[in-house]
């Protein structure tokens, strides 16, 4: 969620704290504050709102200082205010965090009884008086933030700073992701290694329950029990380029339009062309033993996994379940040994995914994961690493990730097949073919952006939007209604084809568009008949196909949307794009803001 960065420098801070986080303003963008200390004064500002307003709050009240920490937030506790905006502070603490903690109330009440007085509303504000407290009574930092973080409940990254003390910062994390950086003669905190992109590619991450204390000479790292240790120091690979428009009006259209690269990208990790085989990293894994697959995931992601269900029973004939993270532990599934538990995350970090993940492990399940970012928590905790190769996603609503996680899952499907007896090498070598296409079906899809900018505008003024489809095209239409309702605000939901008659189909009218995803194939026909129960109810059709779909069935259409002939095993890769588009041009015509949607984040790492 919330996005913190720290540094213990050799020249002033302020300036590329606000550009460490203009690199995480996807975390969250309700408000934003540094502090620095100068002349041995703790130096606090902030402002409501977007980053912008931080840079003229500086402009006005600069922050000078070779040292301090800064944050962007998503709001939790609290409204989007000024006085609930990071960094906490007292007389003699500031600091920020990201996550949640769990029993601020208790703790809040308790210090309210020895007589301190609260700001703000935040549950982070609490962490400060309590260190505070520790600090007035004697103990020096690193002492203070050792008693005060065994009581700390729920999730939390943090750095803080100290009065006087313009030599040090001392981090922290559990449950939330938090990144030492190494430089010459500086060293750097942050969330993530986006954030530090432009000051250090030489990175370590903190294990669960680290704390570190950071130095101009470098980091020394403890673990929950107080050890010293050492975690190893990486090259991140995160260029600062990777996360500018260039001539893109938004990420979120950047990222759209890399698809075609990334996707094939991501396939040169799991094909082998000369071969025509599907391959997987090395694995100490016996996947023809797998009789039973669990797929977790939030959002998007979830999506990604439906449609790999479909491809799992398809290709594998392995029983698949799946759940959204959100609620998996809370009905206490029923986990059979010999399972495969599979998360899929673009950022690897997601609260509830995670948790779901560490549940499934101790009940003894072999754990893999589909992840962007090989480093992140999921990833380093699992039997089975698949990472996307996306690259950095910066638009909040997720386009490449989703994209590359259907790539990396269908080879996946594939690969599991061979392994159990259930496809054989010509059938291997038909799905190796289709998924190499699928770079170029994605190009061929995105030729045809300046038809749906066209007609956006038709879609921009309802008020309900409904999106249909059948088979993996079903958990396309929960996607593209996602999309929709992520970056232009308007109520849309996604539906079963078939489903229609049984309740969605009182809603049609003439002002309620009805996006339908159906590549011409098996399923086209009954597709067609669903349109046209639509039809007969004065509903506006859209009608995204290929160019045989579109001359069966398009006729009389609102609109329609041609996409490529393409097999289906990859037809949800390509489908993809149209409904991407359609948001992305729809949120344009609207005029909000596309790729800082309201009350969003990138990473939701707090339950």
């Amino acid at each position: 969620m919330c996005g913190i960065i720290g540094i213990v420098g050799n020249q002033p801070v302020a300036d590329r704290l606000v550009d460490g986080l203009k690199r995480m303003e996807y975390r969250g963008y309700d408000s934003a504050g540094v502090c620095t200390v100068d002349g041995g004064q703790l130096i606090r500002r902030r402002a409501e709102g977007k980053l912008a307003n931080l840079v003229k709050e500086l402009a006005g009240n600069p922050a000078p200082g070779t040292i301090g920490i800064a944050h962007t937030r998503w709001a939790t506790h609290g409204a989007p205010t000024t006085n609930n905006a990071h960094p906490h502070a007292t007389g003699e603490v500031a600091l920020v965090h990201n996550g949640i903690i769990e029993n601020f109330k208790p703790l809040r009440e308790e210090l309210m009884a020895r007589g301190r007085s609260f700001e703000s509303e935040t549950d982070t504000e609490v962490v400060a008086h309590l260190v505070s407290e520790g600090v007035e009574s004697g103990l020096d930092p690193v002492e203070a933030v050792k008693a005060v973080l065994p009581r700390l409940r729920g999730a939390f990254a943090l750095a803080i700073a100290f009065k006087g003390r313009e030599d040090m910062l001392i981090g922290a994390r559990l449950g939330s992701p938090l990144v030492v950086g190494y430089g010459e003669g500086e060293t750097y905190l942050g969330s993530d290694a986006l954030a530090l992109a432009p000051l250090t590619q030489r990175i370590a991450y903190l294990e669960e329950g680290d704390w570190v204390i950071v130095t101009r000479d470098g980091a020394q790292i403890f673990d929950a029990d107080n050890n010293p240790v050492t975690r190893e120091e990486t090259v991140s690979g995160v260029t600062a380029s990777a996360v500018e428009k260039g001539p893109y009006r938004h990420f979120m259209q950047k990222e759209i339009f890399e698809q075609p690269t990334v996707v094939a990208q991501t396939l040169q990790s799991y094909i082998r062309p000369v071969e025509q085989t599907v391959a997987l990293p090395q694995m100490d894994i016996d996947l023809s033993a797998i009789e039973r697959i669990t797929i977790v995931a939030c959002g998007t992601s979830f999506y990604a996994g439906m449609v790999a269900k479909y491809w799992f029973e398809q290709f594998a004939r392995v029983p698949v379940d799946i759940d959204v993270a959100s609620e998996f532990r809370y009905r206490d599934p029923v986990l059979q040994p010999g399972g495969l538990a599979l998360f899929i995350s673009q950022s690897g970090e997601t609260a509830d995914t995670l948790a779901a993940l560490r549940h499934c492990k101790a009940a003894g399940q072999t754990i893999a994961v589909v992840v962007n970012v090989p480093t992140s928590s999921m990833a380093r905790e699992a039997d089975l690493l698949l990472p996307t190769h996306a690259g950095p996603e910066i638009g909040v609503a997720s386009t490449k990730a989703f994209t590359c996680q259907l790539a990396v899952l269908a080879a996946f499907a594939a690969h599991l097949a061979v392994k159990k007896g259930k496809m054989s090498r010509a059938e291997e070598q038909e799905v190796v073919r289709h998924l190499i296409e699928a770079p170029a079906a994605l190009n061929a899809a995105l030729a045809h952006d300046d038809d749906i900018a066209a007609m956006a505008p038709l879609i921009a003024p309802a008020r309900d939007v409904l999106y249909l489809g059948r088979g993996p095209d079903y958990p396309l239409a929960l996607e593209g209604a996602l999309k929709l309702k992520e970056i232009s605000y308007i109520h849309a939901e996604g539906y079963a084809s078939g489903e229609m008659k049984h309740g969605p189909i009182a809603l049609i009218d003439e002002a309620v568009p009805v996006i339908v995803l159906a590549p011409s194939g098996p399923l086209f026909e009954k597709t067609v008949s669903n349109m046209q129960e639509v039809r007969a109810r004065g509903g506006k059709i859209v009608l995204v196909s290929d160019a045989e779909g579109i001359a069966e069935a398009g006729e009389g259409c609102l609109a329609t949307i041609e996409m490529p002939r393409v097999h289906p095993l990859i037809a949800p890769l390509v489908y993809a794009v149209p409904v991407q588009l359609i948001a992305y041009h729809v949120a344009v015509a609207k005029g909000t803001d596309v790729d800082q949607p309201r009350n969003l984040a990138k990473s939701v790492t707090v339950e």
